[in-house]
């Protein structure tokens, strides 16, 4: 039926299906192809209308251009070449495949037995081939056009110093949420609701992470269990946003939305899934890379090609040795950054990655392309550091350009304020940023991006409600999910209308809470966690898109007394300097200055020895972080405020000695988490002592009497008033 278009030889350049106001040009990678097919579809993807053989072959890429195609035609591609799993090969014209450059979808996989390259229940299993026709069964590409009028041009560039991420999924985020639209709940649209915005901007937070919008899919022994992939980890299409996160069916949903926090001066991070793909291991469907060249695309054990390295954990993992494989990640981001102004990327266990061959290479070519190019090197890349293969654990190993996820962070602040021995030195560390993996090669504070909790594991109200995982709802024998928490239930399993309890799991969420947004490095909030959300103890609530994973907004007294303390606590760390220094503390006495970056202090207001620091039993301390130190590597005082933090992670209530500071001077208390809400500036004078209750942290502030710092002033004015200044990032 080619001879109803008019074709030409095309371009193998820009890869994808592109639009040029008179025709569209395809262009496919396979290096193994014998031969390539576009397939043409009705708008609904329901019929086959024609099929185009793709006979120019230029550099590994197969082209065509068809003259008068325009946006809005849905296709899909049949490859042919070799059936030899043995080889790595898996071609089988018989499936229609996605282009992996596609930049919208249609449609939605219907799981059966003409999905799969081989044939299901053969006894010679993914070595026989399946002949039945897959294209009316799976979903298909769209050709788009093109064009959206952004109201704000250029990219939001939040410092890092400055950054907040909080963590949320799209779907989850908005589906209860009583002033978003009902059609509108779960999507782009939802999420970008005037309501929606204002909560996150009041918080203080200056970047959402969205997880995954990427196409995925959702495996089918989800499906068969009632359950579904609701997190998203599972991508198809790099290229395209998930239909299923559109209110309207429109592509510009997403760019509205992203104008829009940008106006609201947020940034748009995209959590993103590059070191596998949802086609899964050799018993896996035949969707997309797998039929167009599974040699190329994907890492094969060296010896047996038949099957695949899992380093992922999911069945697969993409070779990003490959030139061209390396370049589908990369005009994918590229592309995320250009065309819909994402601001950055965190990605999914970014170990698989940087891996050359077996091993991960800092100099891997991946980690090599982002570094170099011009796109990618200016936005936020954070790092997912490892993964399940061979040395994946690389917590502090990314280059320089890199921030990292800190599991030590979130696991050391969980078991010393649950009552752990032997942790204060290493909250010491967590405290200042974790230099002992960071602090190298001129990286920055910052590179530690810090959490208390995620996606994956407890929410914070079940991490001081539950000692054990409750996931039965998955119907996985409660055996999956972490098994180790680092939790407290605070003295009862779950709700409890005992009154003690239940104080002391609102402290332990302010102490939590403050010890993350206090701390030197980069804060991640979960989404919902400044209210108190819950997942009744669910740990591992990927297969939940229901009201386990969804955010509840019906948000009673103790909520709302908790998101002023975390806009309080935004507020602190956004308006003191020394809350974000942009180089690490460690300590270190300058005699220019006569001054110390950084002093810990023994209840008695005394330097803490090396033994007190391993003394098992020590549960409290302070820190004293001093302003005039210097702020950057220029040998000259700061003007900054001197804050002093005291911890008391133990049971017994501890007066601690205001540490000794020279000159007339006292210290002010900004806030204490044994209150719901802060009242009032007290006062203590320099020798004289506080009063700190067992499980918690105090924060103050030292003034020179008769004098105030400017910086001081405005904490003073927006704790006393609640009228907060704004703060707007440079934009490029």
């Amino acid at each position: 039926m080619a001879h109803q278009f008019i074709v030409s030889e095309g371009s193998p350049f820009p890869l994808g299906a592109t639009w040029d106001g008179h025709g569209t040009n395809f262009a496919l990678f396979s290096a193994h192809a014998k031969k390539v097919e576009l397939c043409l579809f009705d708008r609904e993807g329901r019929q086959e209308i024609a099929h185009i053989e793709l006979q120019e072959f230029t550099d590994e890429v197969w082209h065509l251009y068809v003259h008068g195609l325009p946006p809005g035609t849905v296709y899909g591609y049949r490859v042919h070449g070799p059936y030899e799993p043995e080889r790595g090969h898996r071609f089988n014209h018989h499936k229609l495949l996605l282009d992996p450059y596609a930049r919208a979808h249609i449609g939605t996989l219907q799981w059966g037995p003409e999905i799969f390259g081989y044939t299901i229940g053969s006894p010679d299993g993914d070595l026989s081939f399946d002949e039945r026709d897959s294209a009316p069964f799976v979903p298909k590409c769209r050709v788009v056009e093109a064009g959206f009028e952004w109201k704000n041009q250029g990219r939001l560039r939040v410092p890092w110093d400055r950054t907040i991420i909080y963590e949320l999924n799209v779907r989850g985020f908005t589906k209860l949420h009583p002033q978003v639209p009902e059609h509108q709940r779960g999507t782009f649209a939802g999420l970008s609701h005037p309501a929606v915005i204002e909560h996150i901007r009041r918080l203080g937070v200056t970047t959402i992470e969205l997880m995954p919008v990427q196409t995925f899919l959702n495996d089918n022994h989800l499906l068969e269990r009632g359950l579904t992939n609701y997190w998203g980890y599972n991508t198809l299409g790099f290229f395209a946003a998930d239909p299923r996160y559109f209110a309207d069916a429109t592509a510009d949903e997403f760019k509205q939305m992203v104008d829009r926090y940008h106006a609201a001066d947020i940034g748009v991070i995209l959590d993103v899934v590059y070191n596998h793909t949802a086609e899964g291991n050799e018993l896996g469907p035949t969707l997309s890379f797998r039929g167009i060249d599974n040699a190329s695309y994907y890492r094969l054990m060296r010896d047996q090609p038949r099957y695949y390295n899992n380093h992922s954990g999911t069945g697969n993992a993409l070779n990003l040795s490959v030139p061209r494989v390396l370049q589908m990640v990369t005009d994918s981001l590229r592309y995320w950054v250009t065309e819909m102004k994402v601001d950055g990327f965190r990605f999914d266990l970014a170990t698989t990655l940087a891996r050359e061959a077996e091993d991960y290479d800092e100099s891997s070519g991946f980690l090599d392309s982002c570094r170099q190019d011009p796109v990618l090197s200016t936005v936020k890349l954070i790092a997912e550091p490892w993964d399940c293969g061979p040395g994946g654990y690389q917590v502090g190993g990314f280059p320089p350009g890199w921030a990292e996820w800190n599991d030590q962070f979130r696991d050391t602040m969980r078991s010393f304020w649950k009552g752990d021995e032997g942790k204060a030195a290493d909250v010491a560390r967590r405290l200042t940023a974790s230099g002992d993996r960071f602090n190298k090669r001129g990286r920055k504070p910052w590179a530690s991006v810090n959490f208390i909790t995620a996606h994956d594991g407890f929410t914070l109200q079940d991490l001081v409600s539950y000692n054990d995982r409750h996931n039965e709802p998955n119907l996985e024998d409660n055996c999956d999910g972490h098994q180790n928490n680092h939790s407290w239930n605070c003295g009862a399993e779950g709700p409890t209308d005992d009154p003690a309890i239940n104080d002391l799991r609102e402290r332990q969420k302010r102490n939590l809470l403050a010890t993350l947004l206090l701390s030197q490095g980069t804060p991640m909030l979960l989404a919902g966690d400044e209210f108190g959300r819950t997942q009744h103890g669910n740990n591992n609530a990927y297969c939940h898109d229901d009201e386990i994973g969804w955010v509840d907004w019906d948000i009673d007294e103790r909520g709302r007394e908790l998101m002023q303390m975390v806009s309080t606590l935004i507020f602190l760390r956004q308006y003191l300097p020394v809350l974000r220094r942009n180089r690490f503390l460690i300590g270190e006495y300058n005699p220019v200055l006569d001054v110390s970056d950084v002093r810990w202090v023994d209840a008695d207001g005394s330097d803490l020895t090396a033994e007190r620091w391993q003394d098992p039993e020590m549960r409290a301390f302070g820190v004293v972080i001093d302003g005039r130190a210097q702020a950057s590597g220029i040998p000259r005082p700061a003007s900054d405020t001197t804050l002093l933090l005291l911890v008391n992670a133990s049971h017994r209530d501890l007066d601690f000695l205001m540490p000794s500071v020279p000159g007339p001077q006292h210290w002010t208390r900004l806030l204490d988490t044994k209150e719901a809400a802060q009242t009032g500036l007290p006062v203590i004078g320099v020798g004289e002592h506080y009063h700190l209750n067992g499980r918690s942290l105090a924060l103050f502030a030292l003034v020179v009497q008769g004098t105030a710092g400017e910086n001081f002033e405005l904490i003073h004015r927006g704790l006393t008033s609640g009228v907060r200044p704004e703060t707007v990032w440079h934009r490029s």
